[in-house]
């Protein structure tokens, strides 16, 4: 992303667009992604006005800058109110980190620390994460540890957690129990843990560190890219995307994306077998796993199943290609 041609990312048009967009939606808290958004150009500035605009924005980072934009965000940004402005550090382990990597993590949380959160994910199913706990301790970050798990993309290599290693992963996982409970710190599970990998008394446990916050859920985050196109969240960042602008609200866009997801599980309920019949997912108290992992199945086979599985091929809609001006400019030239 640093060598990436300026006009390839979000531009200022653009970013008033969605704020207005979020605004006029009731929507009035906004995350920052990538990539890596502090290499943005005009990234402070960027938060500056989103907090002029009353938004709370989450910045999801890995808190290694240049020396000239750290300089540049501490000035500015170091000041501002935790319930304006909060960063989830998404940290790796330092002992398996290029030294100079390390430096600037921890210079990031010397300053950020008390605007930060950690996050940490889970790629494969044997994982160490003792750094975490030394970093909350060391650098007065908040006491809850963002865990993502992560997923396949369909059609691309990525490294994930495979559906047979989830429950050597979730038994690695529950053995940090008590390092959470003794320092009082509570994990938080990203979309796409299904509940069965977890026994009963896992689920006893996790239940008792989380403060009874558990959820096992899969559905759209809803991301927006710098050229307007939205998508249901990363894993699925090449399913059915859309333009910004065919939706009138962000709750538009989130009830086509849940019936999307709806119509998709109605060829497979969940990432096993037992998922169709499961009395959980009946219930709502699990969604049966990341959807990507259920589209990777069907990615190499023959196109026998409803169209929605597969990915949106149609070529892109000329609105697309507009901006809000633009349209304006048609619309005063041909009022019909």
């Amino acid at each position: 992303m640093a060598d990436s041609p300026f006009e390839e990312t979000l531009s200022w048009p653009d970013l008033i667009y969605i704020a207005d967009f979020l605004l006029a939606s009731g929507e009035n808290r906004i995350s920052l992604l990538g990539g890596e958004p502090t290499l943005h150009p005009h990234f402070t500035e960027i938060i500056l006005y989103l907090i002029e605009r009353n938004f709370h924005i989450n910045v999801f980072t890995s808190g290694v800058m240049t020396p000239e934009r750290f300089e540049d965000a501490s000035k500015h940004l170091s000041g501002i109110h935790p319930e304006r402005l909060s960063f989830v550090c998404n940290v790796n382990n330092p002992a398996k980190s290029p030294a100079e990597e390390v430096k600037k993590v921890e210079q990031f949380l010397e300053v950020f620390g008390h605007l930060s959160n950690p996050g940490y994910n889970i790629y494969r199913p044997d994982f160490d994460m003792d750094f975490v706990f030394d970093y909350i301790n060391r650098f007065g970050l908040k006491k809850f540890v963002r865990l993502g798990l992560a997923h396949p993309i369909p059609g691309k290599k990525n490294a994930f957690v495979a559906v047979d290693a989830m429950k050597k992963m979730v038994s690695r996982f529950m053995d940090y129990a008590p390092v959470f409970e003794r320092f009082k710190v509570k994990p938080g599970l990203d979309c796409g843990f299904p509940l069965c990998v977890f026994t009963d008394d896992q689920i006893g446990k996790l239940f008792k560190i989380t403060g009874g916050r558990l959820t096992f859920g899969c559905g759209p985050a809803v991301d927006i890219g710098p050229d307007m196109m939205i998508w249901s969240c990363f894993p699925l960042s090449e399913y059915h995307k859309r333009s910004i602008y065919d939706f009138d609200s962000i709750q538009d866009i989130r009830r086509y994306y849940e019936d999307l997801h709806k119509s998709i599980r109605v060829e497979t309920a969940g990432i096993f077998e037992a998922c169709d019949e499961c009395t959980h997912r009946d219930e709502n108290l699990c969604q049966g796993g990341c959807l990507a992992h259920a589209l990777n199945k069907f990615n190499n086979e023959a196109p026998i199943r409803m169209e929605k599985v597969y990915p949106d091929g149609k070529p892109t809609e000329v609105i697309v290609l507009l901006r809000k001006e633009s349209i304006r400019r048609l619309a005063d030239k041909n009022p019909e």
